[in-house]
């Protein structure tokens, strides 16, 4: 199997970014202070020319250009970098008694470039390059009354010489942007390694993480974006461990309770006396009952299901009118006289049909559970901004010991199987309740008996469920206020 090259980590990625920004910058700034520090030069270097050529004497006096140069130029003193020439009829005819230490200024490409930049009888200021270096000239035409000869007053400044400390400054600021180049190559995989070890971890984690290990969590350090990610990622792995755990002990428990029934209807075939239709027909009445069981159950396992998964419909609920819904439909359970001993007034956030749903499990396991002919009070009532719809019997109560286990799957408080039930009820109730970011519980009913609670936030609308748009004259249940 031909392997996949591997490409360049998001490390190696990101410092080579780094740095061809930083060198970009540095070349950026380099160049644009080299050509600022040059231009400042040449000006400076111009300005001096300038003022020598200003500080010329008149050509008043003079028989010819020659003559004039005489005075003008012999009597200057050689500079190192800097030279002066009188120019003829276009040779150079005058130059210091001391001569020209910078004599590059007589050479004729300096001369030509001078008269060629002349040509139009005004002074002139120009680079001109040669085999010593550059050189920065000006000439200034000189023409004497009466004299038919063309003069040119050329003097010259060697540019390397003057551009030399910026060489330097050039050479000093390259070996500096290096080694600041080096130093933030350094610093930059240093700090790349740590902000990129958390995705790393992430990435560790996502491969350990299997089907069987759901365990494996990521360091949270730091308050920056990425332990963001790192906080997010292990609330996500704590979701899907708590859902794969909670789908196994429902697979398990649902093995548990299919057991059973099973057992007894394969263990009353076996017995059953194919020849006496009185066996037959009692082992057929039986294997019904036994699976009309399964069917409620498996009825039971679907309500769960969608309570623990589905998208709730969820709409403002007049609390007071959904009392008296439940008082309506619980009044049709036989057995126990039900009443409803308490009203709330106000809205609560909810779905109506799961409340529903809910409240009335609750009624009928109280009426399950409770001797028959005990009266079964339900009621609501609003307190701190919670909702609390409640089922109160007068049975013989819950043991504290077991008021957490009866909310679990196929839990019973009392292991008689003659109860009719899934043991899913409550587990359902739990459910829906949960969805509405809300809780159950079960407290001692003053005088005997047990009271089970369903407490829901008002005006809650969970992310979990799709709020249904509603104006507000569209409160479920609600009617007319009377005067």
């Amino acid at each position: 199997m031909k392997q996949t090259p591997r490409m360049l980590s998001a490390r190696v990625k990101t410092l080579g970014a780094i740095l061809v920004v930083a060198c970009a910058g540095l070349l950026v700034a380099g160049s644009v202070t080299f050509w600022l520090q040059r231009e400042r030069i040449i000006d400076d270097v111009d300005q001096r020319l300038q003022e020598k050529v200003a500080a010329l004497r008149a050509v008043d006096g003079s028989a010819n250009a020659t003559e004039y140069f005489g005075e003008v130029v012999t009597g200057y003193l050689s500079a190192l970098n800097e030279g002066v020439v009188g120019v003829v009829d276009g040779v150079p005819t005058v130059v210091p008694d001391a001569r020209n230490a910078f004599d590059i200024v007589e050479s004729p490409e300096v001369v030509a470039a001078a008269l060629r930049a002349t040509r139009n009888d005004r002074m002139a200021i120009g680079t001109v390059e040669t085999e010593q270096g550059d050189v920065r000239f000006i000439a200034l035409p000189i023409h004497i009354p009466g004299d038919d000869t063309d003069g040119l007053y050329l003097r010259g400044v060697g540019l390397d010489v003057e551009m030399a400390p910026l060489g330097s400054s050039i050479a000093t600021f390259a070996v500096a942007g290096t080694l600041v180049m080096l130093a933030l190559g350094l610093v930059s995989w240093f700090l790349t390694g740590r902000l990129l070890s958390p995705l790393r971890q992430l990435r560790e984690a996502a491969d350990a993480v299997t089907f069987d290990d759901l365990g494996t969590r990521v360091p949270e350090a730091g308050d920056h974006e990425i332990a963001d990610l790192s906080r997010t990622m292990n609330s996500m792995l704590d979701r899907l461990e708590s859902s794969v755990s909670s789908q196994r002990q429902l697979l398990d428990d649902i093995r548990h309770e299919l057991k059973t029934p099973i057992t007894i209807v394969r263990g009353h075939l076996e017995m059953m006396d194919v020849n006496d239709p009185d066996d037959v027909c009692s082992t057929r009445d039986m294997g019904i009952s036994e699976l009309d069981r399964l069917a409620r159950l498996v009825d039971d396992i679907d309500l769960l299901s969608s309570a623990q998964g589905d998208q709730f419909e969820m709409r403002p609920i007049d609390i007071g009118m959904l009392t008296e819904r439940i008082g309506e439909l619980v009044s049709a359970i036989s057995g126990h006289p039900f009443t409803v001993s308490k009203r709330a007034r106000g809205v609560m956030v909810g779905d109506i049909d799961r409340l529903t749903q809910a409240w009335l499990q609750l009624a009928d396991n109280a009426a399950k559970y409770t001797p028959e002919g005990s009266p079964i009070e339900v009621g609501s009532e609003l307190v701190d901004g919670e909702a609390r719809l409640w089922v109160r019997d007068h049975g013989a109560g819950i043991p504290p010991a077991a008021r957490r286990r009866i909310f679990q799957r196929f839990a019973r408080v009392d292991a008689n199987r003659d109860i009719g039930g899934s043991g899913l009820g409550l587990a359902i109730v739990e459910a829906i309740a949960q969805a509405h970011v809300g809780s159950v519980d079960v407290t001692d009913t003053p005088g005997g008996g047990a009271t089970f609670t369903i407490r829901i936030p008002t005006g809650q609308n969970p992310a979990s469920v799709v709020p249904t748009p509603v104006s507000a004259g569209d409160v479920v249940l609600q009617r007319e206020a009377s005067t």
